[in-house]
């Protein structure tokens, strides 16, 4: 059993922090903030230098590494800094199903834009009926001819907007199946297609430069050829979609977590009180080696929760772990930070108190840490008779 990364990883872990802190100006980050815009500048960037699909095969633009490789720079990312970082690492969004289960044509044709920083990619899932409940799906795509015909919406979709390349939309294509999970399909949707709209979903509490919107399909036409994957077989391959993104969001939230306690760490260092630095004082000691641990063990769990997926095996039990324990780790290590930096944690400029709205996420979005215990559970108990 080896812990270690390897020569390689540590190598890639390395470039993205060398990036970071030739990259991440502090007052380019709070003048993106300011405007509400996103960071393509480092988007450009971090895809110049391999860091957006690294997971993809050379041949379509990526470095041929896996998904411990890719949650090693998402970490590495969120740490730098949770807002422009998470951008970033979510930059290819949804392409997995498309490297996974779509046609060479398709791959050929996307991933490279993805990979080269030429579009962003969107995974168009969730409904505003029906948010953790992607079994029961509303948006249709009727087969006509050589086309499919696509009406419906679909809500809080990342990555949606002038930058978007595609929607990978999940649709019923087969309204008598039963169950209904049984006739839903994924159909790929260029960006720009005739009746395709986007609306912004407005201001969020965290990751504020991302985009998030609600999508409109009004008869959308697309060929047939843009389905991924089988015909009804949408759901299965969405599940084994989100076994590969809970392993990104649990590293975008350890990264999270790993800032969080970087800038308090560096602060009751410098902070005096009482005569002495905050770090003296055993209750800023004890605080600092629980947030630690919690970092350690969400570390721990989401590297073997890669590990696992590169070796091949599907285990939705690790995912969810990983990603819930992550997730809260995020949150409470952010929150801590936030104390012991006090009024000032509170302040924007500290980064803190942002690097605390963005935590929050990850507890939500690709799956609610109450699906994922769900998951767990599920997989625990078996089948009950």
């Amino acid at each position: 059993m080896e812990f270690e990364l390897t020569k390689e990883q540590l190598q890639i872990q390395k470039a993205v922090r060398d990036f970071i802190k030739g990259e991440f100006k502090k007052d380019e980050i709070h003048d993106l903030l300011e405007r509400h815009a996103y960071p393509e500048r480092l988007w450009k960037k971090a895809a110049e230098l391999g860091f957006v699909g690294i997971h993809f095969p050379e041949k379509y633009s990526g470095q041929g590494m896996g998904v411990m490789e890719n949650i090693l720079v998402a970490e590495e990312l969120a740490r730098g800094d949770s807002t422009v970082g998470t951008c970033l690492l979510i930059a290819d969004f949804s392409s997995e199903m498309i490297l996974h289960c779509g046609t060479e044509e398709q791959k050929a044709k996307w991933l490279p834009k993805v990979a080269e920083g030429e579009c962003l990619s969107c995974g168009a899932f969730t409904e505003a009926d029906h948010g953790s409940d992607i079994t029961t799906v509303e948006t249709t795509a009727v087969r006509d001819g050589d086309q499919w015909v696509i009406n419906g919406s679909k809500i809080f979709i990342t990555n949606s907007g002038p930058l978007a390349g595609f929607y990978n939309v999940l649709c019923k294509t087969d309204p008598d199946a039963s169950p209904p999970h049984r006739g839903l399909s994924i159909i790929l949707v260029e960006a720009g297609t005739p009746g395709l709209s986007y609306q912004d979903v407005g201001k969020k509490m965290g990751i504020t430069l991302s985009y998030t919107a609600e999508v409109v399909f009004k008869d959308v036409r697309v060929p047939v050829s843009n389905l991924i994957g089988e015909e009804n077989r949408g759901f299965y391959q969405l599940l084994e979609f989100f076994d590969e993104s809970r392993i990104l969001v649990a590293a975008q939230a350890l990264g999270t977590a790993q800032g969080g306690l970087d800038r308090a760490l560096a602060y009751v260092k410098q902070r005096e009180q009482f005569g002495k630095k905050i770090a003296q004082f055993q209750a800023t000691q004890h605080k600092l080696a629980d947030m630690a641990t919690k970092i350690e063990c969400a570390r721990l769990l989401t590297y073997k929760a890669a590990w696992n997926f590169d070796q091949g095996r599907i285990d939705p039990k690790l995912t969810s772990m990983a990603k819930m324990y992550a997730a809260r780790t995020a949150v409470e290590v952010c929150d801590e930070a936030i104390q012991m930096l006090g009024g000032y944690g509170y302040m924007a400029e500290y980064d803190v108190e942002r690097f605390y709205r963005d935590a929050k996420i990850t507890e939500i979005y690709e799956g609610t840490k109450e699906i994922q215990k769900n998951t767990i559970a599920s997989a625990l108990l078996g089948k009950l008779k």
